[in-house]
């Protein structure tokens, strides 16, 4: 490193690294023109002073920086634990607001605070977060990671949370659009069908339609076919991100694909095929992961840069400054009291 940042606008594709630190050959591909930004997992923290350096390390590559991100929700899906308080997941939030809802709603902002505050003081940017489908009972992969079945309450619910996340410093990303909770098989290992048509549909969209209306800043879509709208999958599908998201909807944050690496991607045929499919349907943004081989192949195959319009967007998700680190965060009154009601948060059969 000679500590210099290199002047390159970001590109389209965020991808994985894989330890604790950044090897030299990672530094390379991220400074590839067609990067945008890297996901982290748990592979990549052991401590919040080690994970502050090494996204210290990914920001000082270029300018304008690297997009750092995580998924961290909450519940099953958090990827740092050791020292980061221990979120619950968003269904407990939802039985919380079937006695009392305003309690409900304050305990979602307070965890949005918290999750923001801790990452934002290791210097992630934002978070994959918050989940908006519905649980519907079908889905293993979604579960407990969704609020509730009743859209209302997953949209008040989720807006609570997002504003939380405002709170700490950080910006949020919606998913999976249209929704995926209908849909039974996991995207992750097989192409995921909802059948239903489009007027039963319409429900599953409603928290999106609301966190839309109110600013959300990203949006990532489901691997999943619903053919009554389309014979691709949603990432794939000019009418759900353009026509629906864009025009009906009128959104105009960034849309991140989801990994390109999952089976309910492979429909597309190989990762270059699969790239250029989502960015044409109008992500702004499309991740490969835990698969080296598979990025340097799709950076060196998508040669269009990103648009303005897309840079734009990419910069509002980048988090506000912090000046103080993780160790330093029990010194910030809001962050000590959110955290304190998630920690002492009733219990709920």
């Amino acid at each position: 490193m000679t500590g210099l940042q290199v002047q390159c606008a970001l590109g389209p594709v965020m991808l994985d690294v894989a330890g604790l630190e950044l090897t030299a050959e990672e530094r390379d591909r991220l400074l590839h023109p067609a990067a945008g930004g890297v996901i982290l997992f748990a592979r990549n923290y052991s401590d919040p002073e080690q994970v502050a350096r090494l996204t210290a390390e990914i920001h000082a590559l270029r300018t304008p920086a690297l997009l750092i991100a995580v998924d961290h929700e909450g519940g099953r899906v958090q990827r740092f634990r050791d020292a980061f308080t221990r979120l619950p997941p968003m269904r407990e939030i939802g039985r919380f607001h079937e006695n009392d809802a305003a309690a409900a709603r304050a305990l979602a902002h307070s965890v949005g605070a918290v999750l923001a505050y801790e990452l934002r003081a290791c210097g992630v940017d934002f978070s994959f977060a918050p989940v908006l489908d519905l649980d519907r009972g079908r889905s293993g992969v979604i579960g407990d990671r969704a609020f509730h079945s009743d859209p209302e309450i997953v949209g008040e619910l989720a807006s609570a949370l997002v504003a939380g996340l405002a709170i700490g410093g950080m910006s949020a990303v919606g998913k999976h659009f249209p929704g995926h909770g209908f849909a039974e098989a996991d995207s992750h290992t097989a192409m995921p069908v909802d059948d239903r048509p489009l007027s039963e549909l319409e429900r599953d969209m409603q928290p999106f339609v609301r966190l839309v209306t109110e600013g959300l800043t990203g949006i990532m879509p489901a691997h999943v076919r619903y053919p009554a709208a389309d014979s691709q999958p949603a990432g794939y599908s000019r009418f759900w991100l353009h026509s629906v998201l864009r025009e009906r909807l009128g959104f105009d944050g960034t849309i991140f694909s989801d990994d390109l690496t999952m089976v309910g991607a492979h429909v597309a045929g190989g990762i270059v095929e699969r790239g250029w499919l989502a960015l044409d349907a109008g992500c702004d943004m499309v991740l490969v992961c835990n698969d080296a081989a598979a990025a340097g192949v799709l950076l060196d195959g998508l040669k269009r840069a990103c648009s303005p319009v897309a840079l734009t967007r990419f910069a509002r998700l980048h988090g506000r400054a912090r000046s103080i680190g993780f160790s330093g965060l029990g010194r910030s009154p809001s962050y000590s009291a959110a955290r304190d009601s998630v920690l002492n948060r009733p219990s709920v059969a």
